[in-house]
């Protein structure tokens, strides 16, 4: 559960949302360390050391937990996660060039 609590944590730093993409997570990191960088502003600068300090660990903690997840390539897993266009090809054939379902 501690695990858990790390990474709900960092996810909030970092201003996730509950599902987030590699891409996500490396825009939302970049962004704030742009604002946040202590070169930015003379204004505050021990502040803006601790915040980039928590985002770049906030940024480690979720990228080792990416890193170290395991993905599954099973039909029934990638079908899952289809995205509404895949969904409606794959349920119902592709309109322009009319394969229909099942069609591997």
């Amino acid at each position: 559960m501690k695990r858990y609590r790390e990474i709900t944590a960092a996810k909030e730093v970092l201003g996730l949302p509950e599902r987030a993409t590699l891409k996500q997570i490396k825009t939302h990191y970049r962004m704030l360390l742009e604002k946040w960088h202590p070169d930015r502003s003379a204004d505050d600068a021990d502040a803006r050391h601790e915040m980039t300090r928590r985002i770049i660990e906030a940024y480690r903690k979720i990228m080792d937990y990416c890193n170290h997840y395991q993905y599954s390539f099973e039909a029934d897993d990638i079908r899952k996660n289809l995205s509404p266009e895949d969904w409606l090809i794959e349920r119902f054939g592709d309109p322009l060039w009319g394969d229909g379902p099942n069609k591997d």
